[in-house]
């Protein structure tokens, strides 16, 4: 930091109680200059000789012709109810009237030269008067540091308006955008920069300053000095948006109570100052896409909501059309209604845009959010869980899995929901497009409906035929289009009444086609073991169908099962295992 000395003797100014400051000296002081609560005893000829307003206020007689200025007299006692800076900065203008020495630095410059213009100290009164002086100081080395630049700044805030005045205030600003827009091969200065740097075997490499390294020293600006400085920096120099966005976020991230998991988490008590701090941060988003990343936009909405912030339509709306951007760490913050309405957002700015990749991204956001938010029952009703799953249920997907896993979790944590609820839940899933996996899985999951586990039955012998006539391996998306040829209208009872026995059989159906699929490669006898292993998959599935309707409807193509068909192709599932 830098500073700057004035005057040779040594400071005999003593103090007596909290409220009384004297110079010790063998002359008796002649005058009492009263700055607030603190009375300041005196000599008037050192003050004359400097001060212009004291040698007014000091020779006039008359109290009555100083109410004007709000300034009184009274015998040899001088009032001055407020100076900038208040009894601190009139001692340091009262020591260089003495020519005491005194310090000026960063933190008190401002109010020194603000106290020294109100008491007009100029030059017309004496040569190298204080005015002269600190303006040397703060041409010559103030405005010429990075870091004291900043410091003198956030002083000027509570010296306003007189910092204003004497264009302080704008003289910092002007200093700090001019080295913030520098090329970064000329900063020669320190600097704040806490990122991680390379390392190269274990030993720091020298590295160029990178684009943002003087984001982090603006930080413990006030809002309104800040939103100044950014202001500045924006119309000085063409600055990027991202850059800008890095600033954002790290100051947001200093200033923001429980923004981050380094930050202050204390609970907010004056919900005012921060609705008004979170409101100007959201002002100075850039309006380039990908200037600030979705997870600084996910905290910053939620703090906005949290506090109640005007600006946080806007902000939803900026969040939600980016939500193929985001990741599901950040969308956990969110409760489902706003999940909601985000989804809606970007529903309504990708209208007629078949952008699938974004569509697909915000797919596999919403299954995730679903399965983790599934965790808490009381906060993810069906409908609500629905209604999201419906939003996204004709977004494109490779693979149906996420949607699986999200049915899954919410039938576990919801045992009590009906069988219509929870066949109206697994229509959301298409079993084609499961993998091998999640096959294997659903077959063996007794909160899935039996309806659902022999569709994924079939599908799998289906899809593991078809790969074997191409020579393919199993993928999700290779099994074709199988529609049974009619479907009954069964009421749900009938559709469950499955005994002990087609449980078994169905659970063990896609293990017996796996085992006779792997037969079948070593033995390289193509057809016997597959059509075998699938043959009780094919008639349990027409049961399924058929119900117990057996007159007057038409039946699939693999032939009308009885309650014994199922028995005799479990015996023939099991007799198959015993010979592999």
């Amino acid at each position: 930091m830098k500073f700057m000395k004035l005057g040779s003797k040594p400071d005999s100014f003593q103090s007596e109680g909290d409220n009384v400051r004297y110079v010790s000296s063998d002359l008796a002081t002649d005058v009492i200059v009263t700055i607030g609560d603190v009375k300041f005893y005196l000599h008037k000829f050192p003050l004359l000789s400097k001060s212009a307003r004291l040698q007014k206020l000091i020779t006039t007689t008359s109290s009555s012709s100083n109410e004007d200025d709000e300034i009184h007299q009274e015998e040899d006692e001088i009032v001055i109810p407020e100076i900038p800076g208040g009894p601190a900065s009139f001692e340091i203008c009262a020591k260089f009237c003495y020519g005491m020495t005194v310090t000026l630095n960063a933190y008190n410059v401002v109010a020194a030269r603000c106290a020294a213009e109100f008491l007009e100290m100029h030059e017309t009164i004496e040569k190298g008067n204080l005015v002269y002086k600190i303006e040397v100081f703060l041409n010559s080395s103030i405005l010429q540091s990075w870091k004291d630049s900043i410091i003198v700044l956030q002083t000027t805030r509570a010296l306003s308006p007189h910092a204003e005045e004497l264009k302080l205030t704008g003289r910092c600003l002007d200093s700090i955008a001019s080295r913030a827009c520098i090329d970064t091969s000329r900063v020669e200065w320190s600097y704040t920069y806490s990122k991680k740097k390379n390392l190269d075997n274990g030993l720091r490499r020298p590295q160029a300053v990178p684009r943002d390294w003087w984001v982090e020293d603006l930080c413990d600006l006030h809002i309104d000095l800040y939103k100044r400085v950014i202001a500045t920096i924006e119309s000085r120099c063409k600055v990027s948006a991202d850059v800008i966005g890095e600033a954002l976020h790290a100051y947001a991230t200093k200033r923001v109570p429980g923004f981050s998991k380094s930050s202050s988490s204390a609970q907010i008590t004056d919900y005012a100052k921060y609705r008004a701090l979170v409101g100007s941060i959201i002002e100075l988003i850039p309006e380039e896409k990908r200037s600030v990343s979705s997870s600084f936009l996910t905290k910053l909405l939620r703090a906005s909501i949290f506090l109640g912030c005007d600006e946080e339509a806007g902000l939803k709306n900026r969040v939600g059309e980016g939500l193929d951007e985001a990741s599901l760490s950040d969308v956990m913050l969110y409760d489902v209604d706003l999940m909601q309405s985000l989804v809606e957002v970007f529903l309504n700015s990708r209208s007629g845009d078949d952008d699938v990749t974004a569509k697909a991204s915000v797919a596999k956001l919403v299954d995730g959010y679903l399965a983790e938010r599934s965790r808490d029952s009381e906060k993810l009703p069906l409908q609500k869980f629905l209604a999201l799953a419906e939003m996204v249920s004709s977004f494109p997907r490779q693979s149906h899995d996420g949607v699986y896993r999200a049915i899954d979790m919410f039938l576990k944590e919801h045992p009590e929901i009906s069988k219509s609820e929870k066949k109206r839940i697994c229509k959301l899933m298409d079993c084609r497009k499961l993998s091998v996996e999640a096959c294997a899985h659903a077959v063996q999951n007794e909160r899935l409906p039996m309806r659902v586990v022999v569709q994924v039955l079939f599908f799998e012998q289906a899809r593991a035929n078809n790969n074997n006539n191409n020579g393919s391996s199993s993928t999700g998306n290779s099994t074709p289009e199988i529609v049974p040829a009619s479907r009954s209208t069964n009421t749900e009872d009938e559709t469950e009444s499955w005994d002990a026995e087609d449980i078994k059989t169905l659970r063990g159906e896609l293990a017996s086609l796996r085992l006779a699929k792997n037969q079948q490669q070593q033995e390289n006898n193509k057809g016997k073991l597959v059509k075998g292993g699938g043959l009780g998959v094919s008639r349990v599935f027409s049961k399924l169908w058929a119900g117990k309707e057996r007159s007057g409807e038409m039946m699939s193509s693999s032939g009308t099962s009885s309650p014994g068909s199922v028995n005799d192709d479990s015996k023939s599932s099991s007799s198959t295992n015993k010979k592999h």
